[in-house]
């Protein structure tokens, strides 16, 4: 069922009257946690994908630019076949609507990674950050980040405060390894979501228009620690191992495997921190609930990777002893 506003009346007369495709079917293919979003048109001749991104909201310049420079790195995201920056409308190669979360399973995981962990390769390798224009996650964008969980889910979803000591030392600790590490180029969002399995040159990556120069272990956790889907410790650590040896044979890294992995687990309490504050944020402000789910998934990844830190004791006792309590309250 098409929604009927003023955006979709508009994307239609942008298709049919400016760019002359014959439109023979249209759907909602997706939507983010954004306020993009997306449509799968049909044509006689084949189908595409229009991106919806109202102007005063969303600035789809950002994807255009990475988009071209992740093309010149061999990085397999969608041709953009017309814009309209003035509407706010791309118009998209269609790459189905098979994600990895999708067909992941004991089966078909170690495949699947593969293709993603040498897409993610190409990204770090391949990209020259140098003369990217990518923006730097930097220290006020690692704080701006933490303050989305400090704010949305213990303000505004439990209605619990941090002592302000506890929480200087999760930003001081997150900060600083974030900020050693090296720096690559980073998708930012490199999950099961947006990896689109495809028949030719798998995955598809979409969803990068937030791209940034930042630590290298940024995605390798996104994607190994997802918050929509969980492995088991011991297949994790495998293939962090890996990865961690691909790198350091390729010269990115000059670490112990005991730093990587520190970076790794530090990399990856700031990123699901972030993540469940804009789980609690879609669901109080943008009346998109269905993230909630996500939260207790996301949060064992916290409360694990705490329990290993003697730095983050402190962090530790307050969630078990404040946040899961009020978080069974809400879920209740």
């Amino acid at each position: 069922m098409m929604p009927e506003d003023l955006r979709t009346i508009s994307m239609f007369d942008w298709l049919e009257n400016d760019l002359l495709l014959t439109i023979t079917a249209c759907a909602p293919a997706s939507s983010d946690a954004s306020f993009r979003r997306y449509f799968r048109v049909c044509t006689p001749e084949q189908q595409f994908i229009v991106m919806d991104a109202p102007p005063d909201k969303e600035n789809i310049e950002p994807f255009i630019r990475i988009a071209k420079l992740l093309t010149q790195s061999q990085i397999n995201v969608p041709t953009i076949f017309q814009q309209n920056l003035t509407d706010g409308f791309l118009l998209l190669e269609d790459f189905g609507s098979q994600c990895f979360l999708d067909q992941l399973n004991e089966a078909t995981a170690a495949d699947l990674y593969q293709t993603a962990f040498d897409s993610l390769f190409k990204l770090q390798t391949q990209t020259s950050i140098q003369n990217s224009g990518l923006p730097s996650y930097n220290e006020p964008l690692l704080h701006r980040e933490l303050a989305i969980f400090d704010e949305w889910f213990l303000g505004q979803l439990l209605d619990i405060q941090i002592p302000a000591a506890v929480w200087e030392t999760v930003r001081a600790l997150l900060t600083t390894s974030a900020l050693e590490q090296p720096s690559t180029c980073v998708h930012r969002d490199y999950h099961s979501r947006n990896l689109m399995v495809l028949d030719n040159d798998s995955p598809g990556v979409i969803d990068f228009q937030d791209a940034v120069i930042g630590p290298i272990t940024y995605d390798l956790v996104s994607l190994l620690r997802d918050c929509y889907i969980a492995w088991p410790e011991q297949q994790v650590e495998q293939w962090r191992f890996n990865y961690f040896e691909r790198l350091q044979q390729a010269g990115l890294i000059d670490c112990s495997p005991a730093q990587f992995k520190r970076w790794f687990d530090l990399m990856g309490l700031q990123r699901h921190l972030k993540a469940i504050g804009i789980f609690s944020r879609l669901h109080l402000r943008d009346g998109k609930s269905n993230y909630l789910g996500d939260i207790p998934r996301t949060l064992n990844y916290v409360t694990a990777g705490c329990a290993a830190y003697p730095e983050l004791a402190g962090f530790n006792d307050f969630l078990r002893e404040q946040v899961l309590p009020a978080l069974s309250v809400v879920e209740a």
